[in-house]
């Protein structure tokens, strides 16, 4: 501790601050013309890529490369107490924090595990101002400040000192880790009541009342809520601390934890690295990095729109756009692992793109054509399919559903991911599908004459990091409807045999911009408030002729895909037009079908494959939630007190 003290002591904050500059444009403005001249090969343009585009050239300018390497990622989890937590605002006792780290360190069961196995990342879970001793835990960086804050209800929640210190500790481990050649930086937090805290934050940096930004946090109830807002004024009250000073606002109703992840933000700007936002309390040290440097924050990307009221604002303060909309209210870097997946996608399909350019060796897929003779398909192929359509396996995925509500975490606090995993396993009739045998397939049907190798290679890359093979389902020319719907039937039926999880996608006509049969789609078969226009039985007759084959192809995909208990991720918004009217011919479909966007992301991306692959990221994020979390039981960890976990979680 002496040590650490004197290397607090021997950094200037202000002299950190004065360093921090702006990235650069130079390299996204020479990356730009060929990305473009990727893309125009493809009928694309940076558009259609939607707020992966800029992403993708920030972190160019950030890296300051044209060859950027497959990122090393750092999930950096800040532990600290709060004193407030003695008001009662969580659903759990304050030694949770304790059994959190525990969980972390020893049983590695924490959801902080879990999802950095997931992204590939180090994991470095850090001791800020644990109240208990955590001498004996292994593999704990310790860069204690105090044993928790004081509450800040009844005063400043840390001195002054205490709170520049907890600021100069994040850029320490920001060089550190910078020195270790670490690329990317995904900041979390475990602490109870620091929902309250960062509330507190939000309520000053971004002038709303308590009411406005105070959340449920542990998902608590509605009596326990309304206990929490009047603390965070109460807090706010007393203390009032100055909006136009970081460190008072982090000495007031702060934590150590948030001094410590914004100091991670400004280190990661003084050595040129990124840093992926998780949550609300992720954001709330964005505010004060910001308040300190404002051009840190060109050093930031948001991961998702989170659950907790006060998320929205401070993403608007920062500027910041999510990509991921999943419901998530735990702060173990979880969406930031997501989305730190799918940007790595970019990154792959950047290289593939690079290598086919310079004639090297291609990524592989599956090519599969029609037959040449014509199929003539009866009432009673349809009859089959649609009469004997498996329903979901109602026993596996309520004891999916009740393995995840015993998850070491808040109950509900994974929102979508818990929604997929139980659908998973109702799809499958196995209520903990793993990773290894969930295995994952991307089918692209095409009636162009071939699809551009520059798109081929891009979708391959992508299916690739989720470790989905990809395969281009060619349509041929002249053939009838009957037979495209036979043809889409073979490849879903081929695929669900040996995958699990099947992502439809399919291409645009030749010659068409990206995005051409998504409008055309939705001008012929949507009302202007978008509902279905038409009756399931007829729909196809009034698809443009140009794209019968295509949706004709997607149709027997999805049934044959379902009657093989396959989960459908849904790609485009034309495919999920058809997936629509699917369902409105067979309504079982349904619960196979998983649209992407929305709701799960809000990318806005036209070019074939790359929503299919992000939702692939999201099914296999799940998994990975499902498989590698323990439970309260098997990590000794307190459940709920209070709030519907109470009643759901037990040991």
């Amino acid at each position: 501790m002496n040590l650490l003290q004197d290397r607090l002591a021997g950094l200037s904050l202000e002299d950190v601050l004065n360093k921090i500059e702006a990235p650069g444009h130079a390299i996204s403005r020479e990356a730009r013309p060929l990305l473009d001249a990727y893309l125009a090969s493809m009928g694309a343009t940076a558009e259609d890529l939607g707020q992966l585009a800029p992403l993708f050239l920030r972190w160019l300018d950030i890296s300051g490369t044209m060859d950027p390497k497959p990122p090393r990622k750092a999930v950096v989890i800040c532990c600290a107490d709060h004193g407030v937590a003695a008001e009662g605002v969580s659903a759990y006792p304050q030694e949770t924090t304790l059994e959190m780290v525990r969980n972390y360190t020893v049983r590695q069961g924490g959801a902080a595990n879990a999802f950095a196995a997931y992204a590939g990342a180090h994991l470095l879970i850090d001791d800020m101002g644990i109240a208990a001793d955590t001498g004996d835990l292994p593999g704990l960086f310790l860069t204690r400040i105090a044993s928790g804050t004081r509450n800040m209800a009844e005063g400043p929640a840390m001195t002054r000192e205490q709170a520049a210190d907890s600021i100069k500790v994040g850029l320490l481990i920001a060089k550190s880790l910078a020195e270790q050649g670490f690329d990317w930086f995904l900041p979390g937090e475990m602490g109870i009541a620091n929902t309250t805290a960062s509330a507190a934050i939000a309520a000053v940096c971004c002038r709303e009342s308590p009411e406005e930004v105070t959340g449920r946090g542990t998902n608590i109830s509605d009596a326990r809520l309304q206990k929490k807002i009047e603390v965070v004024r109460r807090a706010l009250q007393v203390n009032r601390p100055d909006p136009a000073d970081a460190v008072d606002i982090l000495a007031k109703v702060g934590g150590f934890e948030f001094g410590c992840m914004a100091g991670l933000i400004l280190g990661a700007a003084l050595h040129r690295k990124l840093v992926i936002l998780d949550g609300a309390n992720c954001g709330a040290a964005a505010l004060l990095a910001q308040k300190l440097a404002p051009t840190s924050i060109a050093y930031t990307m948001a991961s998702h729109l989170g659950s907790e009221k006060s998320h929205r604002f401070m993403l608007e303060s920062l500027g910041l756009q999510p990509i991921l909309h999943l419901d998530l209210r735990l702060g173990e870097a979880i969406g930031s692992s997501i989305a730190s997946n799918i940007l790595e996608g970019m990154i792959a399909s950047w290289q593939a793109l690079r290598r086919e350019e310079s004639g090297t060796d291609s990524l592989a897929s599956d090519h599969c054509e029609m037959r040449e003779e014509e199929v003539k398909l009866t009432d009673k192929t349809f009859d089959f399919y649609l009469n004997t359509m498996p329903t979901p396996d109602r026993e596996a995925m309520e004891a999916c559903k009740l393995r995840i509500d015993n998850l070491t975490k808040p109950v509900d606090s994974l929102g979508y991911l818990e929604q997929i995993a139980a659908e998973l396993a109702g799809c499958s009739g196995n209520e903990r599908p793993d990773i290894e045998t969930s295995r994952m397939a991307m089918i692209c049907f095409t009636a162009q004459d071939s699809v551009p190798p520059a798109m081929e290679e891009a979708m391959a890359a992508q299916a690739g990091l989720t470790g989905a093979r990809l395969a281009i389902a060619q349509l041929a020319p002249g053939k009838s409807a009957a037979a495209a719907f036979d043809f889409g039937r073979e490849e879903g039926e081929r695929y669900a045999v040996m995958n699990e999880v099947i992502a439809l996608s399919a291409t645009d006509g030749e010659g068409e911009p990206c995005g051409a049969m998504s409008s055309a789609l939705r001008q012929a078969l949507l009302t202007e408030s978008g509902a279905l226009r038409f009756r399931g039985d007829d729909f196809l007759g009034h698809v443009p002729p140009r794209y019968q084959g295509i949706v004709s192809s997607l149709l027997g995909a999805m049934i044959a895909a379902a009657h093989n208990g396959a989960m459908i991720v849904l790609d485009s918004e034309a495919v999920q037009i058809v997936a629509r009217y699917a369902a409105k011919i067979a309504p079982e479909l349904r619960s196979f079908l998983l649209p992407v966007e929305p709701p799960l992301t809000g990318i806005g991306a036209q070019l074939p494959g790359l929503t299919a692959a992000c939702g692939l990221q999201i099914v296999r994020a799940s998994l990975f939630m499902l498989n590698e979390m323990k439970t309260f039981d098997e990590a000794n960890v307190s459940t709920a007190s209070d709030g519907p976990g109470a009643k759901r979680q037990h040991h």
